[in-house]
């Protein structure tokens, strides 16, 4: 199976896992959500060391006004020509869920909106699923799926 044959396997299992979130007290929980905070925290202070250190280096990014990323290069290279110092994200409240992937690592399910700098404006709320993979460096995000 390709890549994104197994990509689209898993976002199509998503609502019958619905049900096995973990729960927000458990450790799965609190790593992922420091994660995507360090992440985020990166990203809307264009600290690109470490956000590059959260992505690992076969990243898909599906973008849904963007479209598709296929490596951490090509993320990083459009990140800091169209993200840096003009735009922030905003988490959602009460919408982050983390479901567990056996023997690989976590999906991570929510709303967020984004804040243009250079315009002053917010984006309505918006989708994402992001998969994170635990390696021995710690926690790296291999897929992302971005719905506007």
């Amino acid at each position: 199976m390709s890549k994104l044959t197994n990509f689209i396997t898993i976002l199509l299992l998503l609502p019958i896992i619905g049900v096995a979130q973990v729960s927000k007290d458990s450790d799965l929980y609190k790593e992922i959500l420091a994660t995507d905070a360090a992440l985020f925290e990166s990203y809307n202070t264009c600290d690109l060391e470490t956000h590059a250190s959260l992505i690992s280096e076969d990243l898909e990014f599906y973008h849904d006004k963007g479209g598709l990323a296929t490596s951490k290069e090509e993320y990083m290279t459009s990140m800091k020509a169209n993200i840096c110092g003009k735009v922030e994200r905003i988490l959602t409240p009460d919408t982050f869920e983390v479901h567990k992937i056996k023997d690989f690592g976590a999906i991570a399910l929510g709303k967020h909106s984004f804040h243009n700098l250079m315009e002053d404006s917010y984006s309505e709320p918006s989708k994402f699923i992001t998969i994170f993979k635990k390696t021995e460096n710690g926690w790296k995000i291999t897929r992302v799926i971005s719905l506007h």
